[in-house]
This record gives structure tokens, C-alpha cells and sequence, in this order.
């Protein structure tokens, strides 16, 4: 019949789901021999990559292959070499690089074993993993985010001025690796930056911000934020980024209070985390990290826009604005 579709499904993107750690663990295992870094260096084949990387040629021919079915490398007369992709976010050493973070998924699979448990409990069935102080954790996980932050630094800074602002104050919640203050302190020669985290975690953000140069002008205070104080009126920018998925509306709803209190009038909050569609419709990625906080927070999950929207009009902000990203996170700015 004319128009009719009498295509059949096949299984292949099934198969291609149901084996995804196969691209998990070949990613990481490549970013874990620097495989990335030598096909930059000029490295183009398996033989070339085994005595570079000091790992047999076999399996650095089985990396490459992966790799190449990942659609993270590409062949050309017989000799490898990175896409642009790779090139910009999987080489070692470039501020974009996302090679840690690979290496850290890998050590999480095993943990996926869990969710049909935590499926039918509601929550995590072993320690709530990011509600923990001096969880190891942290040290891996807050590096490995900073490199996905990186862009999005630069596109705030744009949106809000921040290079040409002048003598402004930033309070950073849960500020994690330090790379919002790094950052934009490395921009604006005038500004001052606050952290407010748990003492593990300033203590990974003050090598970050020293390294940058810019530790002159960047404090920490230790502490938990949903109980210690902060100065009221007293921040033109305070940044909450990659927190909310860890917290619960309510919890969510009273951090926004209290960074409505301490904004000077007309500062600005900036919110940077995965964000689900009204609808539920997507983006995918915001939609599969839900999985994660299941597995590691009590209270967390993605958050719609509506919920961002009534959590932040609740706390008092009456202008509201989403700005999608390059990355899978989107912007929040909040008035």
C-alpha cells in the first residue's frame, strides 16, 4: 500500500543499549592509557600507540577499534587519528578535557548493578554517596566536573558582563573544583570570590584557584550550606552549580531563600545543572542522570523548569531566565 511503512524494527539499538559499558569501559580505558594524547602527539597506529602508551599492540589495536566504532576516532589510509571532538574534549592537559571524567565512569559500573534494587526502595540502598563529607569521592568527582564547566564559565561570564563589571562579590554554594571563581576571577581583576563547601572539597578548589593565579582574591569558608550563615546583602553573583540534583524541592527552595537574602539588590543567581523539559520530553541526558541520583542521594533528581521556575518565585526572585548550553547542562539566571 502506498505510504505505508513496512519496515521491520530490528534489535541492533537495543543490542548497542543493553552493551553500553562496552563503550563506557573502552572510553575509559583509552583515557586511562592516554590514548587521545599520543594520536594528537602523531601516534596513528596500533604498533605506533603500543610503544608510546607501554601496552600490547593487540589490545592497543582493540582501543582503536572501539574507538573507531564509538565514532571517536577516524581512519584514514591506515592511520588513526582524533575527530574534533576527541581533540577538544579527550586530550590530556586541555582545560575542556573530559579524560578524567571517562576514567571515573569506568569505576562506577559496578555500582549500576544496584538500581533494580533501588528501583523498587525509592533510594540508595548503600550510603548516600554525595551526602558525605570526606567521601573519596569527591576528590575524583569535583575535579572531573570542572573540565564540563569550563565553557559554560565562559558563556555565563558573557551573558552577565563579568570581565567588565568591576569590583563585584561572588559567593559560590557547594562551589566543588573552584572553577566558576577561578574562572572569572582570571577575567575580572577586580572581583573577590567566596566558597562555601565542606572543608575536603575547599581544599580541591584552593589548588585549582592557585594555580590559576588568582588565589589573592578567593576565600573559603568550611561548612555545610544549608546551615551556615551567609552576609545579608553582602554578593552581586552567587553560584549554585551541579547542587540542585542532589537536593529535594524543599531543601532547594530554602538555599534559594537564603541566596535571595544575601544578593545585593539587583544581583543575580546563577543556576547550572541538568534540566528536564515541562514535558518530560528530554533533553536525554538530563533524563538518564536521574538514574544517578537514585543510586546516590536520598532526595535528589533532574528538575523540571517548572520546578526551578516555582522554587525560585517562592524564594522571591521574580525574573527568571534558561539559557541552553553546548553541554549537557543548562543555565539558569535568576533576578
Amino acid at each position: 500500500m502506498t505510504g505505508v511503512d513496512t519496515r521491520q524494527p530490528t534489535p541492533d539499538r537495543i543490542m548497542h543499549i543493553a552493551n553500553g559499558y562496552w563503550a563506557t569501559g573502552i572510553l575509559g580505558a583509552a583515557a586511562g592509557h592516554a590514548i587521545f594524547t599520543h594520536l594528537e602527539a602523531g601516534a596513528g597506529t596500533a604498533a605506533e600507540l603500543a610503544v608510546r602508551a607501554d601496552i600490547s599492540e593487540r589490545g592497543a589495536q582493540t582501543l582503536l577499534d572501539g574507538l573507531l566504532g564509538l565514532g571517536l576516532v577516524e581512519l584514514h589510509d591506515g592511520r588513526y587519528r582524533n575527530t574534533a571532538e576527541s581533540s577538544t574534549y579527550l586530550v590530556e592537559g586541555r582545560p575542556t578535557s573530559l579524560s578524567e571524567f571517562a576514567k571515573l565512569k569506568m569505576t562506577h559500573m559496578g555500582s549500576l548493578a544496584d538500581l533494580s534494587e533501588v528501583v523498587r526502595a525509592g533510594g540508595p540502598i548503600r550510603n548516600a554517596t554525595v551526602e558525605v563529607a570526606d567521601n573519596p569521592h569527591w576528590e575524583k568527582v569535583v575535579t572531573a566536573i570542572a573540565a564540563q564547566s569550563t565553557p559554560v564559565t565562559a558563556i555565563v561570564a558573557d551573558l552577565l558582563g563579568l570581565a567588565d563589571a568591576g569590583e563585584i562579590s561572588i559567593l559560590d554554594l557547594g562551589g566543588g573544583s573552584g572553577i566558576f571563581s577561578a574562572a572569572w576571577l582570571g577575567l575580572n581583576p577586580a572581583a573577590r570570590s567566596t566558597q562555601l563547601d565542606w572543608g575536603p572539597i575547599n581544599a580541591i578548589a584552593r589548588r585549582l584557584v592557585a594555580e590559576r593565579g588568582v588565589a589573592d582574591r578567593f576565600t573559603c569558608v568550611d561548612g555545610d550550606f544549608h546551615h551556615t550563615e551567609v552576609a545579608t546583602a553582602a554578593y552581586d553573583v552567587v553560584v549554585y552549580s551541579h547542587v540542585a540534583h542532589q537536593e529535594g524541592p524543599d531543601d532547594n527552595t530554602a538555599l534559594f531563600a537564603k541566596v535571595r537574602a544575601a544578593l545585593k539588590p539587583g544581583g543575580t543567581l546563577v543556576v547550572c545543572d541538568y534540566v528536564v523539559d515541562d514535558d518530560r520530553s528530554g533533553p536525554s541526558f538530563a533524563l538518564i542522570f536521574a538514574g544517578e541520583m537514585l543510586l546516590k542521594s536520598k532526595h535528589g533528581g533532574t528538575w523540571r523548569r517548572s520546578d526551578y521556575r516555582d522554587w525560585l518565585v517562592k524564594a522571591g526572585f521574580e525574573d527568571v531566565t534558561f539559557h541552553p548550553t553546548p553541554s549537557p547542562t543548562t543555565v539558569v539566571l535568576a533576578r
